[in-house]
């Protein structure tokens, strides 16, 4: 990448970035994974690319959740959008903190903003109709008949107990994307789309209101940088490559690769739906849409990855 340019790329932290190693979600392990997630971003912001950062935040909604429940007597329960605009903010600031600590230790400034933002998603998706995403922990029957008394849907998952599902709907507009491109405009780095942003519905008058759902953060960020007119989209995940045969003695990464075989793959099964699939779909369409470059790579090739040097590279 051209530092001179100042080209728009687009970032999408997985939720490995916001925890600890073992999948802890307690707040100074928060804190050092975010650190240690945003040393690739840093050398990005250094050279001078205009970035936007989102990120996954499922633990963090889920300890959210698990607080709603333990005190349902006491308090009450908040929603699940009011979950997702607390997580964006929190860990906004956190990735801003982290960020701004990077780029001094390698004399450069940079200006870094939160956008705490919606997603539009319709009313009548039929995701609603059948809630299938799980949020939260594992409990007994008789907690999860608890808040199924009030509307919630559970679900059994053998052994394991029930977990909640809520609707995962289709993303169709980053509603705040203006005020992230206002900031770009000014040289700040971004961090938007938190989680897939909250999603929002439009009632008869045309105002906003917040439902209890889940969108895709991927699916979120390759609207997001459609809307930008980014020049790539990079998903950081835990593994360095997409795999075909993924699980199976002839599993082998993909290294380069257009969004009409993806598209094929993914047709014969390569791509689990609730992992890998919906970040090869974000991609494919990121790409079919104009973009000049997408990838997936681990957290420590980002950078590499915006060059088109490492991970699973998608090009026309």
């Amino acid at each position: 990448m051209d530092s001179s340019t100042g080209e728009r790329v687009v970032i999408a932290l997985g939720g490995n970035a916001m925890t600890g190693p073992d999948g802890s979600a307690a707040p100074r392990e928060q804190a050092a994974a975010v650190a240690r997630a945003v040393e690739q971003v840093a050398d990005l912001a250094a050279a001078g690319a205009g970035l936007v950062l989102t990120h996954g935040n499922g633990p963090q909604v889920g300890n959210l959740l698990i607080k709603n429940q333990l005190a349902a007597d006491v308090v009450p329960p908040v929603p699940l959008d009011w979950c997702g605009a607390q997580t964006q903010a929190t860990l906004g600031v956190l990735i801003m903190n982290a960020l701004e600590r990077s780029l001094a230790a390698r004399g450069a400034r940079r200006p870094v903003a939160t956008v705490v933002t919606r997603t539009l998603v319709d009313a009548a998706d039929r995701a609603f109709a059948d809630p299938a995403k799980p949020v939260g922990r594992y409990f007994p029957a008789a907690e999860a008949r608890r808040f199924m008394a009030i509307g919630q849907s559970w679900r059994a998952f053998g052994e394991r107990g029930w977990r909640r599902v809520v609707a995962s709907p289709e993303p169709l507009e980053v509603l705040d994307a203006g005020a992230a491109e206002a900031l770009l405009t000014t040289g700040h780095v971004v961090v938007c789309a938190g989680g897939g942003g909250v999603p929002v519905v439009r009632d008869g008058d045309g105002g906003l209101r917040g439902v209890e759902a889940v969108v895709d953060k991927d699916l979120a960020a390759q609207l997001l940088a459609r809307r930008l007119g980014a020049a790539t989209l990079v998903i950081a995940t835990d593994v360095p490559n997409v795999e075909v045969g993924f699980g199976t003695p002839g599993a082998r990464p993909l290294h380069r690769t257009t969004s009409a075989e993806l598209g094929l793959l993914a047709a014969a099964g390569h791509f689990a739906g609730g992992s890998m699939g919906p970040k090869v779909e974000a991609l494919r369409r990121f790409v079919a849409g104009g973009g000049r470059r997408a990838a997936i790579t681990s957290l420590d090739r980002i950078a590499d990855a915006v060059r088109g040097k490492a991970g699973t590279i998608i090009e026309e």
